[in-house]
């Protein structure tokens, strides 16, 4: 809420500071305001103010809209439109701005062609007219300022998304790190790892925790790069599988397959998992027939992933009531690839289905 309030200052702040320019720049300016009636002025304030509400304009709904669609060719007519409205409208709206007042006006008398080759005669005509005037075309002057609000605004609201995918990376982080050591994930998979042990199962004891240090690595270490190879991501996805089939057992009818080229994809770390950790927090009860079908296809640079389970009453208590993890990852998508995912969830009383692809072309 306090961060929310500075900012609102801060832009209430800026906004002020930028609509004083033209008065403080006014040569006109004086105490008694009697500038404010000079058309000069009011056309400065007035393209000043477009200027502002361009900056707004850009910030919320065009680059998030359609720059980040990389819909370039629309944003590059949106951006031209703006500044011919700057340029043209505020020499259109402001009266007596074509031409100012008449500061010289004389006639003279000269003389008149003849008439038919008859007589002369005098004629009144201009010897001049000094005008101090305006130009009547636009103002073009204040491209400088265009540019200028246009590179900040962009600016900004490049460098608000980079802090915003950071935020969601790490809160993505913390939320899986906590997944993996809230203590019903640690109690069931130490569990089996003991079991393992006393049945004097050495390999499985052994793969078991190879495969916890792994994970734990991963979530640390690994996570903190934007982006990481896509076989990373697949073995960690692998071993929390296998985890969970240690876990589980013979209760739960449990399918997992990966097809296609990996070689050389890179994706944003821990994008997938939330589907799959959510399939078996909540698609999974022993006394119940639990299925959970996880499909992985890479297909040139399109990741294709379905996960399937039937919905049955969850026992695990230390399930998440909510869906944080999912909403982190839904975020994650809509900053980190824009325009090349589409996820569909469908759901209906007996099953749960993901849907989600990726373009994982640079």
């Amino acid at each position: 809420m306090k961060n929310k309030t500075g900012l609102f200052i801060l832009h209430v702040t800026g906004c002020i500071a930028f609509l004083s320019l033209p008065v403080l720049l006014s040569p006109d300016v004086s105490w008694n305001f009697r500038f404010i009636k000079l058309p000069p002025f009011q056309e400065d304030f007035i393209s000043y103010t477009l200027l502002l509400l361009f900056f707004y304009l850009n910030y919320f709904l065009l680059i998030p809209r359609i720059y980040y669609k990389q819909q370039f060719l629309l944003y590059i007519f949106c951006i031209a439109a703006s500044y011919a409205v700057i340029a043209f409208l505020p020499h259109l709206m402001v009266p007596g701005s074509h031409a100012g007042p008449i500061s010289t006006f004389r006639t003279t008398a000269r003389p008149a062609p003849p008439l038919n080759g008859e007589g002369t005669g005098l004629t009144a005509g201009f010897n001049g007219v000094q005008l101090n005037h305006l130009s009547k075309k636009p103002r073009f002057e204040n491209l400088f300022q265009f540019m200028m609000v246009l590179v900040l605004s962009a600016m900004i609201r490049i460098n608000s998304r980079l802090k915003q995918i950071e935020k969601e990376k790490v809160n993505a982080e913390l939320s899986y790190l906590k997944a993996q050591i809230n203590p019903h994930f640690l109690f069931n998979t130490l569990n089996s790892i003991y079991s393992s042990a006393i049945d004097e199962n050495a390999d499985s004891t052994a793969a078991a925790v190879v495969k916890l240090s792994g994970m734990m690595r991963y979530v640390i270490s690994e996570s903190q790069h934007q982006y990481v190879p896509l076989e990373k991501e697949l073995s960690y996805i692998s071993d929390y599988i296998e985890l969970q089939k240690i876990r589980l057992g013979e209760t739960v009818h449990l399918s997992y397959t990966v097809s296609g080229n990996t070689s050389g994809k890179q994706v944003a770390p821990l994008i997938l998992i939330s589907f799959i950790e959510n399939a078996f927090k909540h698609g999974v009860n022993p006394e119940e027939d639990s299925s959970i079908d996880i499909e992985i296809i890479i297909d040139g640079d399109m990741l294709h992933m379905s996960v399937l389970n039937n919905k049955v009453n969850t026992v695990n208590r230390y399930a998440s009531k909510n869906n944080v993890g999912l909403e982190n990852t839904t975020n994650r998508l809509k900053l980190l690839y824009p325009s090349k995912h589409e996820l569909v969830i469908k759901e209906d009383g007996k099953e749960y289905l993901v849907l989600l692809k990726i373009n994982l072309h640079d």
